[in-house]
Protein backbone atom coordinates (compact mmCIF):
# COMPACT_ATOMS: atom_id res chain seq x y z
CA UNK A 1 0.00 0.00 0.00
CA UNK A 2 2.59 2.10 0.96
CA UNK A 3 4.46 1.82 -2.48
CA UNK A 4 1.01 2.17 -4.35
CA UNK A 5 0.39 5.58 -2.54
CA UNK A 6 3.91 6.13 -3.37
CA UNK A 7 3.31 5.58 -6.86
CA UNK A 8 0.14 7.44 -7.24
CA UNK A 9 1.49 10.35 -5.88
CA UNK A 10 4.17 10.46 -8.28
CA UNK A 11 1.59 10.31 -11.30
CA UNK A 12 -0.14 13.18 -9.43
CA UNK A 13 2.78 15.20 -9.40
CA UNK A 14 3.72 14.60 -13.39
CA UNK A 15 -0.33 15.25 -14.19
CA UNK A 16 -0.07 18.38 -12.25
CA UNK A 17 2.84 19.68 -14.14
CA UNK A 18 1.77 18.46 -17.33
CA UNK A 19 -1.65 20.60 -16.68
CA UNK A 20 0.74 23.29 -15.79
CA UNK A 21 2.81 23.15 -18.84
CA UNK A 22 -0.08 22.90 -21.17
CA UNK A 23 -1.78 25.85 -19.48
CA UNK A 24 1.23 27.62 -20.29
CA UNK A 25 1.29 27.09 -23.70
CA UNK A 26 -2.24 27.61 -24.02
CA UNK A 27 -1.85 30.96 -22.18
CA UNK A 28 1.32 32.00 -24.91
CA UNK A 29 -0.38 30.98 -27.61
CA UNK A 30 -3.25 33.01 -26.93
CA UNK A 31 -0.74 35.97 -26.24
CA UNK A 32 0.85 35.64 -29.79
CA UNK A 33 -2.75 35.71 -31.33
CA UNK A 34 -2.61 39.05 -30.28
CA UNK A 35 -0.67 42.87 -30.30
CA UNK A 36 -0.56 45.71 -28.78
CA UNK A 37 -1.41 48.58 -30.84
CA UNK A 38 -0.76 52.46 -30.09
CA UNK A 39 -3.86 54.06 -32.41
CA UNK A 40 -3.09 57.54 -33.50
CA UNK A 41 -4.85 59.27 -30.09
CA UNK A 42 -1.45 57.23 -28.78
CA UNK A 43 -4.32 54.69 -27.47
CA UNK A 44 -3.26 50.93 -26.38
CA UNK A 45 -5.63 48.38 -28.52
CA UNK A 46 -5.48 44.52 -28.30
CA UNK A 47 -5.86 43.57 -32.64
CA UNK A 48 -4.93 40.16 -33.97
CA UNK A 49 -1.54 39.54 -34.62
CA UNK A 50 -2.48 39.45 -38.15
CA UNK A 51 -5.84 40.19 -39.44
CA UNK A 52 -7.57 37.60 -41.62
CA UNK A 53 -11.19 39.77 -41.80
CA UNK A 54 -11.32 43.71 -41.85
CA UNK A 55 -13.99 45.75 -42.04
CA UNK A 56 -13.85 49.86 -42.92
CA UNK A 57 -15.84 52.51 -43.12
CA UNK A 58 -13.45 54.43 -45.78
CA UNK A 59 -9.95 52.64 -45.69
CA UNK A 60 -10.66 49.40 -48.24
CA UNK A 61 -8.20 51.65 -51.07
CA UNK A 62 -5.61 52.16 -48.38
CA UNK A 63 -6.24 48.46 -46.77
CA UNK A 64 -6.21 46.66 -50.25
CA UNK A 65 -3.22 48.65 -51.06
CA UNK A 66 -1.19 46.90 -48.39
CA UNK A 67 -2.71 43.74 -49.28
CA UNK A 68 -5.15 43.62 -46.23
CA UNK A 69 -8.11 41.45 -46.71
CA UNK A 70 -11.21 43.60 -46.53
CA UNK A 71 -14.44 42.07 -46.74
CA UNK A 72 -17.17 45.22 -46.00
CA UNK A 73 -16.70 48.63 -46.44
CA UNK A 74 -18.85 52.01 -46.06
CA UNK A 75 -20.76 52.58 -49.60
CA UNK A 76 -18.27 55.61 -50.06
CA UNK A 77 -15.63 52.83 -51.25
CA UNK A 78 -17.53 51.88 -54.11
CA UNK A 79 -17.52 54.94 -55.95
CA UNK A 80 -14.01 54.88 -56.76
CA UNK A 81 -13.10 53.10 -59.81
CA UNK A 82 -9.91 52.16 -59.42
CA UNK A 83 -10.47 49.03 -57.03
CA UNK A 84 -13.91 48.05 -58.41
CA UNK A 85 -12.32 44.49 -59.28
CA UNK A 86 -10.63 44.22 -55.65
CA UNK A 87 -14.62 45.32 -54.18
CA UNK A 88 -16.36 42.25 -56.35
CA UNK A 89 -16.20 40.14 -53.50
CA UNK A 90 -16.74 43.06 -50.59
CA UNK A 91 -19.86 44.01 -49.36
CA UNK A 92 -20.90 47.00 -49.21
CA UNK A 93 -21.93 48.17 -45.69
CA UNK A 94 -23.88 51.77 -46.43
CA UNK A 95 -23.18 55.03 -45.12
CA UNK A 96 -22.66 55.18 -42.42
CA UNK A 97 -21.78 51.64 -42.08
CA UNK A 98 -24.61 49.37 -40.93
CA UNK A 99 -23.64 47.60 -37.62
CA UNK A 100 -25.66 44.76 -37.81
CA UNK A 101 -24.08 43.89 -40.92
CA UNK A 102 -21.01 44.09 -40.05
CA UNK A 103 -21.75 41.72 -37.30
CA UNK A 104 -22.69 39.32 -39.31
CA UNK A 105 -19.65 39.33 -41.00
CA UNK A 106 -17.51 38.27 -38.08
CA UNK A 107 -14.36 40.65 -39.22
CA UNK A 108 -11.40 40.38 -36.34
CA UNK A 109 -10.14 44.00 -36.99
CA UNK A 110 -12.73 46.89 -37.71
CA UNK A 111 -11.07 50.03 -39.14
CA UNK A 112 -13.19 53.69 -39.31
CA UNK A 113 -12.40 56.91 -40.13
CA UNK A 114 -15.44 57.85 -38.07
CA UNK A 115 -15.06 57.51 -34.30
CA UNK A 116 -19.23 57.70 -33.99
CA UNK A 117 -19.64 54.27 -34.08
CA UNK A 118 -16.50 53.04 -32.58
CA UNK A 119 -18.02 51.83 -28.96
CA UNK A 120 -20.21 49.84 -30.82
CA UNK A 121 -18.41 49.01 -33.30
CA UNK A 122 -15.07 47.74 -30.52
CA UNK A 123 -18.54 45.19 -29.32
CA UNK A 124 -18.29 43.22 -32.56
CA UNK A 125 -13.96 43.55 -33.03
CA UNK A 126 -11.34 45.25 -31.78
CA UNK A 127 -11.94 49.06 -33.62
CA UNK A 128 -9.47 51.41 -34.68
CA UNK A 129 -10.27 54.74 -35.56
CA UNK A 130 -7.76 56.82 -37.35
CA UNK A 131 -8.96 60.03 -38.42
CA UNK A 132 -8.97 61.76 -41.44
CA UNK A 133 -5.77 63.11 -42.49
CA UNK A 134 -3.44 61.14 -40.54
CA UNK A 135 -1.68 60.15 -43.57
CA UNK A 136 -0.27 62.64 -45.56
CA UNK A 137 1.66 60.78 -48.09
CA UNK A 138 1.71 57.88 -49.83
CA UNK A 139 4.49 56.33 -47.83
CA UNK A 140 2.59 57.67 -44.86
CA UNK A 141 -0.22 55.69 -45.84
CA UNK A 142 1.66 52.82 -46.89
CA UNK A 143 3.61 52.37 -43.52
CA UNK A 144 0.42 52.78 -41.31
CA UNK A 145 -1.78 50.59 -43.15
CA UNK A 146 1.04 48.31 -43.27
CA UNK A 147 1.97 48.11 -39.74
CA UNK A 148 -2.12 47.71 -38.81
CA UNK A 149 -2.37 44.75 -41.28
CA UNK A 150 0.96 43.71 -40.24
CA UNK A 151 1.77 43.12 -44.29
CA UNK A 152 4.32 45.47 -44.54
CA UNK A 153 6.39 43.25 -46.61
CA UNK A 154 3.17 44.17 -49.28
CA UNK A 155 3.15 47.47 -48.38
CA UNK A 156 7.49 47.96 -49.47
CA UNK A 157 6.38 46.01 -52.36
CA UNK A 158 3.57 48.57 -53.16
CA UNK A 159 5.79 51.29 -52.74
CA UNK A 160 8.66 50.37 -54.51
CA UNK A 161 6.48 49.86 -57.82
CA UNK A 162 4.77 53.02 -57.05
CA UNK A 163 7.73 54.79 -56.51
CA UNK A 164 9.39 53.62 -60.09
CA UNK A 165 6.13 54.67 -61.80
CA UNK A 166 5.95 58.08 -60.58
CA UNK A 167 9.66 58.91 -61.81
CA UNK A 168 8.95 57.47 -65.13
CA UNK A 169 5.84 59.81 -64.78
CA UNK A 170 7.46 62.35 -63.69
CA UNK A 171 9.79 62.79 -66.14
CA UNK A 172 7.37 62.66 -69.09
CA UNK A 173 5.72 65.50 -67.44
CA UNK A 174 9.07 67.72 -67.44
CA UNK A 175 10.05 67.24 -71.24
CA UNK A 176 7.33 69.47 -71.90
CA UNK A 177 6.95 72.15 -69.18
CA UNK A 178 9.30 75.01 -67.66
CA UNK A 179 10.73 74.83 -64.43
CA UNK A 180 8.87 78.19 -63.31
CA UNK A 181 5.14 76.70 -64.37
CA UNK A 182 2.91 76.95 -61.46
CA UNK A 183 0.40 73.93 -60.98
CA UNK A 184 -2.82 74.86 -58.96
CA UNK A 185 -5.89 72.01 -57.70
CA UNK A 186 -9.17 73.38 -57.61
CA UNK A 187 -13.27 72.30 -56.71
CA UNK A 188 -16.69 73.66 -58.42
CA UNK A 189 -19.67 72.41 -56.63
CA UNK A 190 -22.69 72.01 -57.55
CA UNK A 191 -23.68 74.57 -55.33
CA UNK A 192 -21.43 77.36 -57.00
CA UNK A 193 -18.39 77.16 -54.41
CA UNK A 194 -14.88 77.38 -55.61
CA UNK A 195 -12.56 75.72 -53.89
CA UNK A 196 -8.77 75.10 -53.53
CA UNK A 197 -6.84 72.78 -52.57
CA UNK A 198 -3.28 71.64 -50.82
CA UNK A 199 -1.18 68.52 -51.31
CA UNK A 200 -3.12 66.10 -49.29
CA UNK A 201 -6.92 66.86 -49.74
CA UNK A 202 -7.47 64.10 -53.32
CA UNK A 203 -7.86 65.77 -56.51
CA UNK A 204 -4.70 65.06 -57.27
CA UNK A 205 -2.78 66.89 -54.77
CA UNK A 206 -0.35 63.96 -53.78
CA UNK A 207 0.66 63.77 -57.42
CA UNK A 208 0.96 66.72 -58.81
CA UNK A 209 2.97 68.40 -55.49
CA UNK A 210 4.42 65.35 -54.10
CA UNK A 211 4.94 62.69 -56.41
CA UNK A 212 6.46 64.90 -59.98
CA UNK A 213 7.11 68.31 -57.34
CA UNK A 214 5.56 70.66 -59.46
CA UNK A 215 5.03 74.38 -57.82
CA UNK A 216 1.74 75.81 -56.37
CA UNK A 217 1.06 79.50 -57.45
CA UNK A 218 3.12 81.67 -53.92
CA UNK A 219 -0.34 82.19 -52.74
CA UNK A 220 -1.87 78.37 -52.53
CA UNK A 221 1.59 77.83 -50.81
CA UNK A 222 1.76 79.61 -48.32
CA UNK A 223 -2.23 79.83 -47.70
CA UNK A 224 -3.19 76.67 -48.53
CA UNK A 225 -0.48 73.93 -48.80
CA UNK A 226 1.62 75.04 -45.79
CA UNK A 227 -1.61 75.16 -43.48
CA UNK A 228 -2.98 72.03 -45.24
CA UNK A 229 -6.41 73.55 -45.25
CA UNK A 230 -7.94 73.93 -48.56
CA UNK A 231 -9.83 77.65 -48.58
CA UNK A 232 -13.33 78.33 -50.63
CA UNK A 233 -13.10 81.42 -53.03
CA UNK A 234 -15.27 84.27 -53.96
CA UNK A 235 -15.40 84.81 -57.38
CA UNK A 236 -14.00 87.91 -57.31
CA UNK A 237 -10.06 86.64 -55.51
CA UNK A 238 -10.11 83.74 -58.06
CA UNK A 239 -7.50 85.39 -60.15
CA UNK A 240 -4.93 85.65 -57.32
CA UNK A 241 -4.77 82.02 -57.21
CA UNK A 242 -4.60 81.25 -60.35
CA UNK A 243 -2.34 78.98 -62.38
CA UNK A 244 -0.34 78.48 -65.08
CA UNK A 245 -1.87 74.72 -65.50
CA UNK A 246 -5.10 74.49 -63.38
CA UNK A 247 -7.19 71.12 -62.69
CA UNK A 248 -11.08 71.87 -61.78
CA UNK A 249 -12.75 68.72 -60.72
CA UNK A 250 -16.57 68.98 -61.30
CA UNK A 251 -18.94 67.83 -58.47
CA UNK A 252 -21.71 67.49 -59.81
CA UNK A 253 -23.20 64.62 -58.26
CA UNK A 254 -26.95 64.82 -59.81
CA UNK A 255 -25.38 65.51 -63.58
CA UNK A 256 -27.77 68.85 -63.23
CA UNK A 257 -25.65 71.36 -62.22
CA UNK A 258 -25.03 74.04 -64.65
CA UNK A 259 -22.40 76.04 -62.48
CA UNK A 260 -19.34 74.68 -64.55
CA UNK A 261 -21.15 76.42 -67.51
CA UNK A 262 -21.73 79.67 -65.90
CA UNK A 263 -18.56 79.84 -64.47
CA UNK A 264 -16.83 79.49 -68.11
CA UNK A 265 -18.81 82.39 -69.19
CA UNK A 266 -17.90 84.62 -66.84
CA UNK A 267 -15.89 87.55 -67.44
CA UNK A 268 -13.36 86.56 -64.81
CA UNK A 269 -13.02 82.73 -66.15
CA UNK A 270 -12.45 84.28 -69.77
CA UNK A 271 -9.64 86.93 -68.17
CA UNK A 272 -7.49 83.54 -66.78
CA UNK A 273 -4.15 83.23 -68.53
CA UNK A 274 -4.68 79.66 -67.89
CA UNK A 275 -8.03 80.03 -70.07
CA UNK A 276 -6.35 81.73 -73.03
CA UNK A 277 -3.32 79.01 -72.89
CA UNK A 278 -5.81 76.45 -73.00
CA UNK A 279 -4.23 74.87 -69.91
CA UNK A 280 -7.03 74.33 -68.19
CA UNK A 281 -8.44 70.53 -67.26
CA UNK A 282 -11.98 70.28 -66.08
CA UNK A 283 -11.97 66.57 -64.36
CA UNK A 284 -14.17 63.97 -63.12
CA UNK A 285 -14.91 63.92 -59.70
CA UNK A 286 -15.36 60.06 -58.60
CA UNK A 287 -11.72 60.07 -60.37
CA UNK A 288 -9.47 62.31 -58.76
CA UNK A 289 -11.12 62.75 -55.58
CA UNK A 290 -9.47 59.32 -54.37
CA UNK A 291 -6.41 59.60 -52.47
CA UNK A 292 -5.64 56.48 -51.33
CA UNK A 293 -2.47 54.98 -52.81
CA UNK A 294 -3.93 52.76 -55.32
CA UNK A 295 -5.81 55.75 -56.63
CA UNK A 296 -2.84 58.28 -56.39
CA UNK A 297 -0.64 54.81 -58.15
CA UNK A 298 -3.61 55.13 -61.21
CA UNK A 299 -3.45 58.91 -61.02
CA UNK A 300 -0.15 59.25 -61.94
CA UNK A 301 -0.56 58.22 -65.47
CA UNK A 302 -3.93 59.97 -65.67
CA UNK A 303 -2.10 63.60 -65.02
CA UNK A 304 0.46 62.51 -67.11
CA UNK A 305 -1.28 62.02 -70.44
CA UNK A 306 -3.25 65.05 -69.33
CA UNK A 307 -0.08 67.66 -69.51
CA UNK A 308 1.61 65.97 -72.55
CA UNK A 309 -1.32 65.50 -74.23
CA UNK A 310 -2.10 69.13 -74.37
CA UNK A 311 1.53 70.75 -74.66
CA UNK A 312 1.24 68.50 -77.97
CA UNK A 313 -2.33 70.04 -78.57
CA UNK A 314 -0.74 73.70 -78.08
CA UNK A 315 2.53 73.24 -80.69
Amino acid sequence: MKRFSTVMSAITVVAITLSGCGNTDTQSEGKEDTRTYIDPAGEEIQIPEKPDTIVTDFYAGELLAVGANVVGSGSWSFTNPFIQDELQDIKDLGDPINTEEVLELAPDLIVVMDGEQAEKLSQIAPTVVIPYNTAKSVEESLELFGELANTEEEAETFLAEYEEEATAAKERVNEVISEDDTFGIYELTNKGEFWVFNDNGGRGGQVLYNAFDLNAPDRIEEEVIKTGEMKQLSPEVVPDYAADYMFITDYNPDGDSTTLEELEGSAIWQGLDAVKNEKVFINDFDTFYPYDPISIRNQLGLFADMIVERAETNE
